[in-house]
């Protein structure tokens, strides 16, 4: 999938913003309202996480922004629609790392190549060269190395979103959608898996959605943290996150960790409460 991107004033690049949005679901007596009169400003290379109450909006977002839900009132904007502007690519990692499961993690890995242009351009020259040692070198960046002519139902979980985030990453895509991608792991490889997103983010420096409900993963990753209100959902607070990178395990039981993540509870608690 591709987007058009623009530079805005003072050679800001702005890759997302909604203006008074509002998405509604169903139809007659059945319809209700998801979004209300959201505005969200993001700019290139910033990290942002989503956190809320369940069924608040978060992934609604998520998918506004990637181009797959129109809104029912208000506008997206993916970074601008001028004349010569430049395609961005996105990259998609969810909770389920769904994989063909006739095909190695190789090949799973490539499958954007074979669809993303100007990749797919070359694909079937290049599938066995440049873009095999691409898809090797990113396994290697997240621990997987030798396992790339292995068959899905050879991993484990945490091995096949490790897996998962190189498919999403392996077309070098500006924007990158996170939704709870590591939600279903355990605790100690969800924490590693943060480490190494944290990494890639750094390298390559795309701009990041995250929707997550883990506190500690969205102060941990982000440099943004939108906390939302319940349904229907808007943006409440839009925190700033300056802890020094690349941040640590040790990072998380700093005292001004522990009060950020005690902030973003409460002010979900409240939100769960209609407060």
């Amino acid at each position: 999938m591709t987007i058009t991107i623009a530079p805005t004033e003072h050679g800001v690049t702005r890759i997302a913003q909604l203006e008074n949005v509002q998405v509604r679901f169903g139809k007659g007596e059945n319809t209700f309202l998801a979004l209300d009169r959201t505005n969200l400003t993001v700019r290139a290379g910033d990290f942002v996480a989503m956190v809320g109450p369940s069924g608040c909006g978060k992934s609604t977002i998520l998918k506004l922004v990637a181009g797959l839900l129109k809104p029912t009132d208000g506008m997206v904007f993916v970074a601008g629609r001028e004349v010569g502007a430049e395609q961005v690519g996105i990259g998609m990692a969810f909770q389920n790392p769904t994989m063909l499961p006739w095909l190695t993690i190789r090949q799973n890995i490539m499958l954007p190549l074979k669809i993303v242009k100007p990749y797919s351009d070359t694909f079937r020259r290049d599938k066995d060269t440049v873009f095999r040692e691409r898809a090797d070198a990113l396994l290697a960046k997240v621990g997987l190395t030798g396992f790339g002519d292995r068959r899905p139902w050879e991993l484990s979980g945490g091995m096949l979103q490790r897996a998962n985030l190189c498919r999403a990453l392996i077309h070098s895509p500006k924007l990158l959608m996170l939704d709870e991608p590591f939600g279903a792991l355990d605790q100690f490889t969800r924490e590693e898996l943060w480490a190494i997103l944290q990494d890639l983010w750094m390298e390559t420096k795309p701009t990041v959605f995250l929707v997550t409900h883990d506190l500690r993963e969205a102060a941990f990753l982000a440099s943004r943290i939108l906390v939302m209100s319940a349904r229907p959902g808007r943006v409440t607070e839009d925190r700033a996150v300056d802890f020094p990178r690349p941040r640590t395990l040790e990072t998380t039981f700093e005292s001004g960790f522990t009060d950020l993540t005690n902030d973003l509870r409460r002010m979900i608690f409240a939100a769960r409460q209609g407060v």
